[in-house]
């Protein structure tokens, strides 16, 4: 029996046009780490994937060090580490989660769907990025992220002290560095 293989561009070309207002892609996928070197090393040094963005962050009492791996696709893998394990965010039920880039016409549609669904969003501007917080019926944390118009630059930024960041903070130094973020977001 003879297999009919197709390529991702024949079948995106037969498939129906997508309803306006779906995510373009995965964004990232999230998880907590107990430690961030750890998964650094694995991440990086044996697998290959690089460390591309070091935030440290605060967010009410909790302090947290956010970091990036990149994938070829521009998406990316990302881990959280909080300074007091038991400051972490007691929502945090699933294992992480999934956020999908998408553009700022998509995101106001998705909030839109959200309210008339009644179903209630979380929106955060981290700076570098606005997003908008959902969990899905099993408890699934979604986020639909529209990148800042100068991502390009925050990125190669970040890129170019990623590790020096994950160092301090790792060394007791969670200072933010995060001077583009909102103030209170």
């Amino acid at each position: 029996m003879a297999v009919d293989v197709k390529t991702s561009a024949q079948t995106a070309a037969q498939t129906p046009a997508a309803p306006r207002g779906r995510p373009n892609r995965l964004h990232h996928a999230a998880w907590i780490t107990l430690d961030s070197e750890a998964t650094r090393h694995f991440y990086e040094d044996v697998l290959g994937i690089p460390l591309v963005a070091t935030w440290s962050e605060q967010s009410g009492q909790s302090e947290y060090v956010h970091t990036f791996y990149a994938m070829e696709d521009g998406s990316a893998l990302a881990f959280f580490e909080y300074a007091d394990k038991a400051t972490r965010p007691l929502d945090q039920r699933s294992p992480g989660h999934l956020a999908f880039e998408c553009t700022a016409e998509t995101q106001s549609r998705i909030v839109e769907r959200l309210a008339a669904g009644g179903v209630e969003a979380q929106v955060t501007d981290h700076g570098y990025c606005r997003s908008v917080y959902v969990r899905d019926p099993n408890n699934l944390l979604l986020e639909f992220t529209v990148d800042h118009p100068d991502a390009a630059t925050i990125n190669a930024r970040q890129a170019e002290g990623c590790h020096d960041a994950l160092a301090r903070w790792l060394a007791g130094d969670h200072t933010p560095n995060n001077d583009i973020r909102a103030h209170g977001a």
